[in-house]
């Protein structure tokens, strides 16, 4: 089966975040969530970059619409725990990291039907 679109531009946009090209890694990971709004790899690799840009408010609401898109994911749940704490939000912080901690004990934050 040939690779999407999306998987194509996803793929570039882990090379330029690999040579250090965040600005370009997350111009590409927005074509991709732009392209799947359901794409969950692609919302969490751009809060990550936008977090390392430094653009943190942003990058929150992309780590929101992962951990909605996949409830049960330890990272993204830890990568938005350290969003909060990048915005001084240190409450949404450590509720977010209580859900990684029950994740990562084997637990689940959603029981899916």
């Amino acid at each position: 089966m040939p690779d999407s679109e999306r998987d194509l531009i996803f793929d570039d946009a882990n090379g330029a975040l690999a040579l250090g090209e965040l600005e370009e890694a997350c111009s590409l990971y927005r074509r991709c969530v732009a392209l799947d709004p359901e794409f969950f790899d692609g919302w969490h690799a751009l809060g990550m970059c936008l977090l390392k840009l430094g653009h943190v408010k942003e990058a929150i609401g992309c780590g929101l619409q992962a951990t909605t898109l996949q409830p049960n994911d330890l990272l993204a749940w830890t990568g938005l725990s350290q969003m909060y704490v990048r915005d001084g939000q240190i409450g949404e912080a450590e509720s977010a990291k209580a859900n990684a901690r029950i994740l990562s004990l084997g637990g689940k934050v959603v029981r899916e039907p």
